[in-house]
């Protein structure tokens, strides 16, 4: 349905990938995975149309549509929600929008007038007169209520922003779906309906995604960019990661073996190529070590290559971490948090849930003293020495266009060495000349990196952590959640990635709009006991900002 023939992609003079021939076949769902940096979203861009590759073609079947999901979700921001989506038609919209543009005058000149007629044949012919009446069906399927339909895009929120741009790729009906990063910003709830929609899903689905349980549910097939190339494996990511390991270690013990045998095969050419009577089994297994080595495969470097993350804490952590008593917090007429108390101490891993709007990072900044309630206050312990990693890494990191050095510099304690900077840098994937890159050049995991090493710099005993995996790769986020499982100070996190709050944490604080339950147990246990109850109370999730 949709095929890559000998797609290279360049920048510089250093490839991102190079000859990649890859069919994707119908009624398959693949995860399209690697490291940040290998290129996934070039190559889906290129599968677009959207980006031109150095060399080599795509192709996609006579009369099918493809559908592009891009990971920038605030292009949109001040169109209508019901505009939004009818953009996902191309070429209806441009229609719509001359068409209005003629209908809007008091009077038409006679070159208007035959155009407006033939305006009018092709908007019949693409559906025109229904596709309002489609298009609030798509979004009322998607729990986008009417009433916000004639809204401005940015009057959602991040969660319900995304199921709108899901409604406009959707809208063109495509035979083939691209979704880069579906998941971020979107709530436990919003990705097992998304799982849903793309598991019954009619057509081509290639999907980059960082959710290892997202990846899990819904691949039949893994295209894996590693090594400058893409292959495929069938099942889905734990599948991959049996074959994968499988595989490198089947060519390098097959390299292993061919070397011997050249090596072998090379000792006798030495001692009896010059000897008469022995030159043709000489020159004989001088051919055989040629096409051993034309057979051999080249066992490129994998750029999936893990950060180093450790947290130690400089200073011993008392019993008692954070208290809040009483505390509220209003924005206008909607009361998010109301006389809530709570007492975290020490060792806790505590995971926050709910809905997209409902309030956790609210909460969470408040208990991070970064909010003000509106009444009640919040303690700290005396030994308390907290790092946040806020989910907008404008929070983090300043506009000025420092290079990492200086930024780390800037941001670490006093006294620190500029040799222990690049220390962290290089446990953080920045090594070499990298360090002096700018902060304003950052890509989201290389500006979730540098966070992570400020704080691994910094040494506190408390973590607090806002959707720490948005924009992180598989390895880095595998790393980071081995390393909080190991630290001895307390945590505190938002999460949408299911796998993280299961292996992490040991209370769970849900916040809905009745008000906040505190469980102490894992969030498995936590899902076991509230069952069907907790998704409903998500779905029934505030769709407005704040």
């Amino acid at each position: 349905m949709i095929s890559a023939t000998n797609v290279t992609v360049s920048f510089g003079k250093k490839p991102l990938f190079e000859n990649v021939s890859i069919k994707f076949k119908p009624g398959c769902r693949y995860g399209l995975i690697g490291a940040n940096g290998s290129g996934k979203s070039t190559f889906m861009k290129v599968l677009a149309g959207i980006l031109q590759p150095s060399n080599g073609t795509v192709a996609v079947d006579k009369d099918r549509k493809v559908g592009y999901l891009k990971q920038d979700h605030y292009e949109f921001e001040t169109e209508t929600v019901l505009g939004t989506v009818l953009r996902g038609n191309p070429e209806l919209w441009e229609l719509m929008q001359e068409r209005d543009a003629i209908y809007s005058k008091e009077e038409m000149t006679d070159e208007e007038g035959i155009r407006i007629s033939e305006i009018e044949e092709q908007f019949a012919d693409l559906g025109g007169y229904e596709a309002e009446s489609i298009a609030g069906e798509l979004l009322e399927g998607l729990a986008i209520p009417t009433s916000t339909h004639t809204k401005p895009l940015n009057f959602l929120t991040g969660g319900f922003k995304l199921r709108v741009l899901l409604a406009q790729v959707l809208f063109l009906k495509p035979d083939i779906l691209l979704l880069d990063e579906p998941t971020n910003h979107l709530d436990i709830k919003t990705i097992h309906w998304l799982e849903e929609l793309l598991i019954n899903y009619n057509g081509v689905v290639i999907v980059i995604s960082h959710d290892r349980h997202f990846i899990n549910s819904i691949s039949t097939h893994i295209a894996d960019l590693d090594y400058n190339t893409i292959r495929v494996f069938p099942g889905n990511y734990d599948d991959f990661m049996t074959a994968a390991e499988q595989s490198r270690d089947q060519l390098l013990n097959d390299n292993k073996r061919a070397k011997e045998k050249i090596n072998d095969l090379q000792d006798f050419v030495s001692r009896f190529s010059a000897n008469a009577s022995k030159s043709k089994q000489a020159t004989s297994r001088q051919k055989m070590i040629e096409k051993i080595k034309e057979e051999m495969v080249d066992v490129k470097p994998s750029s999936r290559v893990a950060p180093y993350i450790r947290f130690k804490a400089k200073r011993v952590l008392g019993k008692d971490v954070f208290e809040a008593i009483n505390i509220s917090k209003s924005y206008d007429d909607l009361q998010v948090i109301k006389d809530f108390s709570v007492s975290i101490s020490k060792g806790e891993k505590v995971g926050i849930v709910g809905t997209n709007g409902v309030g956790k990072t609210t909460l969470l900044r408040m208990l991070m003293k970064k909010l003000e309630p509106d009444s009640g206050q919040v303690k700290w312990g005396d030994s308390v020495e907290a790092s946040y990693f806020p989910q907008d890494h404008r929070e983090a990191i300043e506009p000025d266009a420092d290079t990492l050095i200086e930024w780390l510099l800037r941001n670490a304690p006093q006294g620190t060495e500029v040799q222990e900077i690049r220390a962290i840098l290089g446990r953080m994937l920045f090594s070499g000349d990298m360090a002096n890159k700018s902060t304003k050049v950052l890509s989201g995991g290389e500006k979730s990196r540098i966070i992570i090493g400020k704080m691994i710099l910094v040494g506190d005993n408390v973590i607090v952590l806002d959707e720490p995996t948005n924009h992180l790769d598989l390895e880095t986020i595998e790393a980071l959640n081995y390393s909080l499982s190991l630290f001895e100070g307390t945590v505190l996190l938002i999460s949408h990635d299911r796998e993280f709050i299961s292996s992490l944490c040991t209370r769970i604080i849900e916040v809905t709009p009745e008000g906040i339950n505190d469980f102490k147990g894992t969030y498995e246990e936590f899902l076991e006991r509230e069952g069907a109850d907790f998704y409903k109370r998500l779905a029934g999730g505030s769709v407005v900002s704040g």
